[in-house]
């Protein structure tokens, strides 16, 4: 039997947009510190506590990262990639197909419009509510989690299940 593994896609949380800061430095807004800890509870609470991070190396989806870590029993090894920064779709998915073949769950933070279309790729050909709100909206603080059978190098189009989608907010102070 095929082992079955998770690829979770998390869009980073809610940035600002100080002026005269090079994109790749924008920090997060306040909702998005307030919702990226809603992001680590969601994967607590849900079982999607990942074995490996790939995450890109922009501030905002660091912070992200950081803030939804903390929730989370365990630090799973986490890979700052700078080629996720201006990654499209296909490279998102080659960056996957690198990970080692014994991870089990995998947490990848990106940035729209390809976290969306990685998943909308890869669940092609499924169905359900969940990929209907993916294919409409990927707002911030936004996860997908997706079901994969086989090893994280057969992945491609239509070969995963998109099983959910949360969009994480944290409490209003």
């Amino acid at each position: 039997m095929e082992r079955l593994r998770r690829l979770v896609v998390l869009r980073h949380a809610k940035s600002a947009w100080p002026p005269d800061l090079d994109d790749h430095d924008r920090p997060l807004a306040e909702r998005g510190v307030r919702d990226a800890p809603a992001a680590g509870e969601w994967l607590q609470g849900s079982g999607n506590v990942p074995d490996l991070v790939l995450c890109s190396t922009a501030v905002r989806a660091r912070r992200t990262w950081a803030l939804a870590a903390e929730p989370l029993g365990g630090r799973p090894t986490v890979v700052h990639d700078a080629g996720l920064y201006h990654a499209d779709a296909p490279q998102l998915l080659d960056a996957v197909r690198g990970v080692a073949p014994d991870t089990g769950c995998v947490l990848l933070v990106g940035h729209n419009p390809a976290v969306q279309e990685l998943v909308l790729t890869l669940a092609a050909g499924t169905g359900g509510d969940a990929l209907v709100r993916a294919r409409e909206k990927f707002p911030t603080c936004a996860i997908a989690v997706l079901e994969v059978r086989g090893p994280w190098t057969s992945l491609g189009p239509g070969c995963a299940v998109l099983t959910d989608l949360v969009v994480a907010r944290g409490e209003r102070r």
